[in-house]
């Protein structure tokens, strides 16, 4: 590891060692303590063990599933704040607003997530490029919200089940990845199906 942590640190994001030859971070670097908070805040680390940091971005990536999804689930929420300004059908098989009053909020969601991005607890990178996004395009109209899954929430997902941990919320972001994608329209229609028949209730367009 010492062989190689020169480089490291050189094309780290902090680039202490390079930029700098003093300090506690410079210090840490030049013992070679790459498994280090030092080493860490400069922008790599040793995990430990071969396989240790594929295991650590693996997870990663994971969080970043549960990350896009509630993100994504709280711009959805904000982008229909203005239910309450249709009138919706009134019928049995629709269940009406019950405060109509409550929801009649037309929000700009770019100047939302910009003003998110200075101080807010929720800031991050992917706001970050969320609110780039809705800047060029409040509607998002080139996205058709078909979301692929490159397999590293599937393996994170995968490694929760074989260690026995909960992870609901990494879960249910990957299986959102999947409906997205179509792949809930059978299941859909299987319940329309049920409930024509247990109470006659006719499907309805959206």
């Amino acid at each position: 590891m010492a062989l190689v942590e020169p480089a490291l640190a050189t094309l780290a994001p902090g680039g202490q060692r390079a930029a700098a030859g003093s300090g506690p971070e410079a210090a840490a670097a030049q013992q070679g303590s790459a498994a280090s908070l030092a080493a860490a805040r400069m922008g790599y680390l040793h995990c430990g063990p071969s396989g240790a940091g594929h295991f650590v971005k693996m997870v990663h990536n994971g969080i970043e599933y549960g990350l896009m999804a509630a993100y994504a689930e709280g711009l959805n929420l904000l982008a229909h704040a203005d239910a309450g300004l249709t009138a919706g059908a009134a019928d049995a098989e629709t269940a009406p607003l019950s405060h109509p009053q409550f929801f009649q909020y037309q929000l700009d969601l770019a100047a939302i997530t910009e003003v998110w991005r200075h101080g807010s607890i929720i800031s991050s990178r992917l706001l970050d490029l969320t609110a780039g996004a809705l800047a060029d395009d409040g509607k998002l109209e080139r996205f058709a919200g078909h979301v692929s899954d490159s397999g590293e929430g599937r393996w994170t997902v995968e490694a929760a089940i074989e260690v026995g941990v909960p992870a609901a919320v990494l879960s249910a972001a990957l299986y959102a990845r999947f409906e997205s994608r179509g792949r809930a329209e059978f299941a859909n229609k299987v319940l329309s199906a049920m409930r024509l028949g247990f109470g006659g209730h006719i499907e309805r367009s959206a």
